[in-house]
Parts: structure tokens; sequence; C-alpha cells
């Protein structure tokens, strides 16, 4: 099964891929899609929507996992990112492609143990979960991180789901 996971952003959107083979991952690609900051905001959500629509026909996974929002202390970046976001959940479902979303405590737990841990632990253990990986940016690391999580718990709700079936 492929993954891609997103990390999502106005002015830098991570992505990451990797591959499940049983109960192992692998890496496969990542990158950022990054707008021209100095477009109009619809202009950045195109060229948003254009790079990541790319990056899925490219690499076609099965899955998407995205992270989820939190809230700024600043209503206008809040918004921004909403729309962002909006963007990067849409991307996938668009081509039917299933999107799952996950807290940021959440994707740091299932990778480092603890939900709030630094980003740095973050990245340290993305390296070492996923061998070979040399992310590309910080924000691509994050995405990686999404996509891991999606590997631990979407397998899991697959097993849950298949036990219940059979009952």
């Amino acid at each position: 099964m492929r993954l891609i996971g997103l990390d999502p952003g106005l002015r830098n959107t991570g992505w990451g891929i990797i591959d499940v083979h049983a109960n192992r991952l692998v890496y496969v690609a990542d990158g950022t899609v990054s707008p021209a900051s100095d477009q109009d905001l619809a202009s950045r959500l195109r060229d948003l929507h254009e790079g990541l629509a790319k990056v899925l026909a490219d690499y076609a996974p099965d899955e998407a996992a995205v992270e989820e929002t939190f809230v700024n202390k600043n209503p206008v970046s809040t918004l921004k990112l909403g729309e962002a976001r909006g963007v990067v959940v849409l991307a996938p479902a668009l081509i039917g492609i299933p999107v799952a979303e996950y807290s940021a405590n959440r994707i740091k737990k299932s990778v480092v143990g603890a939900g709030h841990a630094a980003k740095e632990q973050v990245q340290m253990m993305v390296g070492r979960i996923l061998p070979g990986c040399a992310f590309s940016s910080p924000d691509a690391a994050d995405a990686l991180a999404v996509a891991i999580c999606h590997a631990h718990f979407a397998e899991t709700g697959r097993r849950w789901n298949a036990t219940v079936a059979a009952r």
C-alpha cells in the first residue's frame, strides 16, 4: 500500500510518500509545494492544488493523511491556513483517494512516543523509521511523520473492521 502524508501550509505544503509492506515502512519520496508568495490568495491556492495534483498523479498513492490545523493567535493567519488546508484535503479526495486526518499531538506520539515532542525529535525519528530518507525540508519531514502515523493507525483500523465483519 502506498501512502501520502501532507503537512498543509500556504507558503510551504510538505508531502511525503511511503510504501507499507506488512509491518515494514519504505521511504519513496518527499518534497514541498511552495506557491509564489507575491501572488494573490486565489492564485496561490490554485498553484498549491496544481502542485499536489502533479504529486498525486506521479506517485499514485492509495490513501492520504493530513495534519489537522491548530488555531493560531492571529485569526487572519488561521483563516488563510484553513483555506490552504481545504485545498490539501480536497486534492486527493477529487481523485477518489481516502483522506484521514490526525492531530499534531497524535502524529508526534506515534512517531516519537511523546505528544509534545520537538520538531527536531520528530525529524530524527523519521530518519530512523525510514532508513535512507534524506527529507528535503522540515515540512517534508513533517509530512513523512503524518504518513508514518497513518500507517500505524490505519492498519489497526483495517484489522478491527475485518474482525468485526468476520463475526
